[in-house]
């Protein structure tokens, strides 16, 4: 199954890709749904959706009921100005009814038509939602259930189980001159070709677009993620959600200019340089602002601050590295996601940090000149050092451990690329065999430590 770049890398809003975007994406495909239904034309239909396992649990904390109201009203996660939302939800709370494009005016009060189901998930997986429309006698006109993969990513029933039998999700797909689907298949295919792992997704790519709209999409993701590093960088104050987290980038990064300016740095800096790049972006993704999912919104500070870290502190580093970069990330993601799991919800945060360590580090070293085994072997370094990394965010709130988190997941990005990069690719631990290990650790994982704030630190550190 192809998996594009910017499916990988998606534009989007805090805090959560699976309990915030997904949501939305969900809205979005069901009201579609709808359009092909026969509706009253009178205004007494009411549409209502029901969360299932992961998302009931830590949906207040991962605003999934605002972003199903913000979805009702039409709202797109890639378009959405998030200095918008306070207005759009005060205005839905007081007149409890939606106009969408094409269907008649449909009754959902907030308070009431979102549910949180805190009983046992849905069989196919931690992050369901149903929908309902009834009329106004409460007669059911319609149901359909969605699930939220992680990263954005949504599915029918149909089509998840399609997946999961390995099914191509269209028949009429181009066929792609490198269709690896393993880290195998990949490192083969390269061989055989001469080609490095960037050139064969970006011909990939090409099966879908002009190779100037990838080159032009790819530095508007990059353009978003160092927007986002920014704004996370000149922000204070505190988190939203109860917990009273204090903003720390912007005083870091102050502290870092000032010591650069005045003192000889240790040699250890940079990796708080490293740490002031993934928290900025998290605390942005926490304040439910502007950020791009990579692979999830959890994890989404590695891969920018990575990307940052080599932009800043590597000699000869150009906006063609940050494509390779970006390119190669997305390959090795692609790979995970299609073998695995990217959810925390599925298999806990080393399918979230640990998937965005691995492709940070397989693209740090490709755009540093590795080859294609330095690549695979970076990749299987970061993950590796993740696996059996449990879910467990306090207050279900993707505040903490989550930021540190992605400071952590980025130095080891960087220190699993310099070891790679230290060697000749060969190494004891495939790719693959990491993958799949990843895998079951998942499966074996007892469901309080993945994303739904019932054990580890989300009880054992009281809330204040």
């Amino acid at each position: 199954m192809f998996i594009s770049v910017f499916d990988i890398f998606k534009i989007g809003i805090g805090p959560s890709s699976s309990h915030t975007v997904g949501p939305m994406v969900a809205v979005a495909r069901y009201l579609d749904r709808l359009r092909d239904q026969v509706l009253p034309e009178e205004n007494t239909a009411r549409i209502s959706v029901t969360l299932h396992g992961s998302l009931a649990f830590t949906g207040k904390g991962h605003a999934t009921d605002r972003a199903i109201c913000l979805g009702m009203l039409g709202a797109k996660p890639d378009t959405l100005d998030p200095d918008a939302v306070p207005a759009m939800i005060e205005g839905l709370q007081d007149r409890k009814k939606i106009n969408p494009d094409g269907l008649p005016t449909l009754q959902f009060d907030p308070e009431t038509d979102v549910v949180f189901d805190y009983g046992p998930p849905l069989p196919l997986h931690a992050n369901g939602m149903t929908f309902q429309v009834t009329d106004h006698r409460g007669r059911l006109l319609d149901e359909h259930v969605y699930y939220s993969i992680g990263g954005g990513f949504v599915v029918t029933e149909a089509e998840l189980r399609n997946t999961r039998n390995d099914e191509t999700v269209s028949s009429d797909l181009p066929a792609f001159p490198y269709p690896f689907a393993s880290a195998k298949q990949m490192l083969e295919m390269g061989e055989a070709g001469a080609i490095s792992i960037a050139h064969m997704k970006l011909k990939n790519e090409c099966c879908f677009m002009a190779e100037t709209e990838v080159t032009a999409g790819l530095d508007k993701i990059w353009s978003a993620m160092d927007s986002c590093i920014n704004r996370g960088i000149a922000e204070a104050g505190i988190l939203p959600g109860g917990l009273k987290v204090k903003r720390r980038a912007a005083d870091i990064y102050q502290k870092l200019i000032r010591e650069g300016r005045t003192n000889r740095p240790f040699e250890h800096t940079v990796v708080d340089w490293l740490g002031v790049y993934a928290m900025a972006v998290n605390e942005e993704n926490a304040a439910g602002g502007r950020v791009v999912t990579a692979p999830t919104n959890g994890a989404a500070g590695v891969i920018p601050a990575v990307m940052r870290y080599y932009l800043d502190h590597c000699p000869d580093a150009d906006q063609d590295g940050v494509r390779t970069f970006l390119l190669t990330a997305a390959a090795i993601g692609g790979i995970i996601k299609a073998n695995a799991s990217i959810s925390g919800a599925e298999v806990g945060c080393q399918g979230e940090v640990g998937s965005a360590s691995a492709m940070a580090a397989a693209g740090l070293c490709a755009a540093l000149g590795g080859t294609n085994q330095q690549i695979e072997n970076a990749a299987e370094i970061a993950l590796e050092h993740h696996l059996g990394m449990t879910c467990d965010p306090i207050g279900g709130l993707v505040q903490v451990p989550c930021i540190e988190r992605n400071a952590l997941g980025a130095v080891k990005a960087v220190t699993a690329a310099s070891l790679a990069l230290r060697g000749d690719g060969s190494h004891f631990v495939p790719l693959d065999g990491c993958i799949e290990t990843m895998r079951q650790t998942g499966m074996d994982m007892m469901e309080q430590y993945k994303e739904t704030s019932k054990g580890g630190l989300a009880v054992n550190i009281v809330e204040c």
